[in-house]
């Protein structure tokens, strides 16, 4: 059955494509590609990039962004795959408490998630970050 059905598309292949292989005595005048069309068609590649590339990705940026910008104390956030609590923010870095009680500092920029931390989380990033203090 599988042969059969191979072979007429083989042959339906064949027989659409044999117009391109004839021989005729006059020659089809060349078609015309006017200017209007091929502006046509650059406007709705860039119509097209900017619904399905640029403007989600517009959206995902802002959204981090806003996410980054209400961080705060006691928050968990994911840095490049480490996770771990807000105990203090810089103007560029953040320094994050990990599960086994180090502290590591890391880029904002790093950060691709944040979970609002609870207010007990909120005090203990509190103790933690005076104890950080000179």
């Amino acid at each position: 059955m599988k042969k059969i059905f191979y072979s007429l598309i083989c042959l339906q292949a064949f027989v659409m494509s044999t117009p391109l292989f004839a021989i005729e005595d006059e020659a089809a005048p060349p078609r015309e590609q006017g200017l209007f069309q091929t502006a046509i068609m650059i406007a709705i590649a860039l119509m097209f990039f900017y619904f399905i590339l640029w403007r989600p990705e517009q959206k995902r940026r802002k959204a981090l962004d806003d996410q980054r910008s209400t961080l705060k104390k006691g928050d968990r956030v994911t840095a490049m795959g480490i996770v771990g609590t807000v105990l203090r923010i810089q103007e560029q870095t953040v320094i994050l408490k990990m599960y086994d009680g180090s502290k590591i500092e890391v880029l904002k920029g790093a950060i691709t998630d944040v979970t609002p931390g609870t207010e007990e989380d909120v005090k203990k990033a509190e103790r933690e970050d005076s104890k950080l203090l000179p």
